[in-house]
């Protein structure tokens, strides 16, 4: 067996190119560095993949890492700092003392992790990990950069994170729109079958049923909606 098992041949050669040697870039890998280029930087730094997630609880990039590296900040006082929103300069210490040091809750930190290696960015995977969502039922919502207050609210109505971003607006736009016009329980089955709310609710007197519905909501996934289906 390979040292580089689990790699394809593109990735070993950029790996190798970047002087690492199998055992390092999958570390890096399991930490959510994906990219040779990335893990550079990162080492550049003296980040490992034990550490690197102090900055990336941040949301630093590994570009503003090194850039505070060269001012000679230290990584928890560089992710105190951008998490409040300073960038890369010098600022009295009197300024750094007010801005909290970030939790390394452990659940945070591998929710973390698990949406980095899915390729999610990390200012839009730090959100989910802060509110305490599971990384493998994040990383959907996460790679279409759905908000992670709407992704619950969706979530809780059933909606998939594809139907949410079709939907178009708001969960809270949603929910409103939808109130008292069929039971909450229903409300993502009609809307992903393409029906308004005044449509939804015509159709149930008629006799409808969400199952029905349901029918419709599983051929919309599969392309386009037919506008006559209605």
């Amino acid at each position: 067996m390979s040292g580089w098992d689990g790699f394809t041949q593109g990735e070993t050669r950029r790996w190798r190119a970047a002087g690492f040697e199998p055992g390092e870039a999958r570390a890096w890998r399991r930490s959510g560095v994906l990219a040779p280029a990335d893990a550079r930087l990162w080492r550049t730094v003296s980040a490992t993949p034990e550490s690197v997630v102090v900055w990336q609880r941040a949301g630093m990039t590994p570009a503003e890492a090194v850039r505070w590296h060269e001012l000679g900040v230290a990584p928890h006082d560089a992710a105190r700092r951008h998490v409040a929103g300073e960038r890369p300069r010098r600022v009295s210490w009197l300024a750094r003392m007010a801005v909290p040091e970030p939790e390394l809750d452990p659940e945070r930190t591998e929710a973390l992790r698990r949406l980095l290696r899915a390729g999610v960015p990390a200012d839009v995977a730090r959100p989910y990990a802060d509110a305490g969502w599971d990384g493998d039922a994040a990383v959907e919502w996460a790679r279409r950069r759905v908000d992670q207050g709407d992704a619950r609210v969706f979530a809780a109505l059933g909606f998939t994170a594809a139907e949410s971003v079709r939907a178009g607006v708001p969960a809270v736009a949603v929910m409103t729109a939808w109130w008292g016009a069929v039971p909450l329980e229903e409300v993502a089955v009609w809307c992903a079958a393409g029906f308004t709310p005044g449509e939804a609710a015509a159709q149930r007197s008629r006799g409808v049923t969400a199952e029905q519905a349901a029918v419709l909501r599983a051929l919309s996934s599969l392309g386009p909606a037919d506008p006559g289906h209605r």
